[in-house]
C-alpha cells in the first residue's frame, strides 16, 4: 500500500514537468494552476504515504535511506507550498518536479527491505532532531534549485542569449532572496534540531550526526558571510548547489553504513 502511494506520488511530479516541458516546447505556456494541483497532489500521497509507514514501523520513518529520500523530497515540496504564489506558480515548479521525481524514482529502485515494527519506545528527542534535521535538508533542497535558476538567468543576462524561458523566470533579485531565506530557514530549524539532538544524550553516534553537524557549520558560514556582507548573491548560489549537492552524494554514501543510515 505504502509503494503505492509513493508511485502515485511519483507519477504527479513526472506529469507537472511533462505538462510545463510540453507548453514550453510550444511556446504556449503561461502561468497555470494545472503545475500547481500536480504538485499538491503528489504532495498528498507523499503525506499518506509517510504516515502509512510510520504507523507500519511505530515511529517517524526515518530508519533507512529508503525513508530518507522520501521524506527530504516531502520537505522539499512542503517549502515549496509555503513560498509565495509568485514562486508557485512560475516556473520554480518545473525545476522543483524533475528533482523530486529523480529522486523518488531513485528510492523505489533502492532493494526492498522488509518492514518491520520497532518495539522499542520511541525518543521524543531523538524524533525531533531527525525530523527537523531533514525538514531543514528540504529548504537546502530547494535553496538549490533556486540557487540553479538564479545562475541560469544570470547567464542569460551576461551572454545576451535571451531564451523563451527567461521571461517565465521569477526576477533574479526575488530569486536572491527566496535563495537567501531559504538557507536562513533551513539553518534556524536545523539549529533547534541540532539542540534536540545534544538533548537526546546517547552515546552512539549515528553517522548521519557527523553529516548533519557539516551541513550546519557550511550553511552557518553562508549565512554569517551574508549578515557581514562578504559574499556576492552569484557566489551564495552558488554554494548552496555546491554544498547541498555535497549533501545528497553523502545520503547515497550513507548507504554504505546499512547499520547507521537513520539519525
Amino acid at each position: 500500500m505504502d509503494r503505492l502511494l509513493l508511485a502515485l506520488s511519483t507519477f504527479c511530479f513526472l506529469f507537472g514537468f511533462a505538462y510545463t516541458m510540453h507548453a514550453l516546447g510550444a511556446r504556449v505556456y503561461h502561468r497555470s494552476r494545472l503545475n500547481l494541483c500536480f504538485m499538491v497532489a503528489g504532495f498528498l500521497f507523499q503525506t499518506a504515504f509517510l504516515y502509512v509507514r510510520g504507523e507500519a514501523i511505530g515511529r517517524c520513518p526515518l530508519t533507512n535511506l529508503f525513508e530518507v529520500l522520501i521524506f527530504l523530497c516531502w520537505s522539499m515540496v512542503l517549502f515549496y507550498l509555503l513560498i509565495g504564489p509568485a514562486y508557485r506558480l512560475s516556473l520554480l515548479g518545473a525545476f522543483t518536479s524533475p528533482f523530486v521525481f529523480v529522486m523518488q524514482l531513485a528510492a523505489l529502485l533502492l532493494p526492498q527491505t522488509p518492514v518491520q515494527r520497532i518495539t522499542s519506545p520511541p525518543n521524543a528527542w531523538l524524533e525531533l532532531h531527525a525530523a527537523l534535521t531533514m525538514v531543514a535538508f528540504g529548504a537546502f533542497a530547494l535553496a538549490c534549485v533556486a540557487g540553479v535558476m538564479y545562475l541560469a538567468q544570470e547567464r542569460q543576462l551576461k551572454t545576451h542569449h535571451i531564451r523563451s524561458i527567461f521571461y517565465h523566470l521569477p526576477p533574479i533579485h526575488d530569486l536572491a532572496v527566496a535563495n537567501r531565506r531559504l538557507i536562513f530557514a533551513g539553518f534556524a530549524l536545523m539549529t533547534v534540531g541540532m539542540v534536540a539532538g545534544f538533548a537526546h544524550g546517547s552515546a552512539h553516534v549515528h553517522v548521519m550526526r557527523y553529516v548533519s553537524i557539516s551541513v550546519w557549520v557550511a550553511y552557518g558560514i553562508i549565512l554569517g558571510a551574508l549578515l557581514w556582507q562578504r559574499i556576492s548573491p552569484r557566489r551564495v548560489a552558488l554554494l548552496s548547489v555546491a554544498v547541498f549537492s555535497v549533501l545528497l552524494v553523502t545520503l547515497w554514501g550513507v548507504q554504505a553504513f546499512p547499520k547507521q543510515t537513520a539519525f
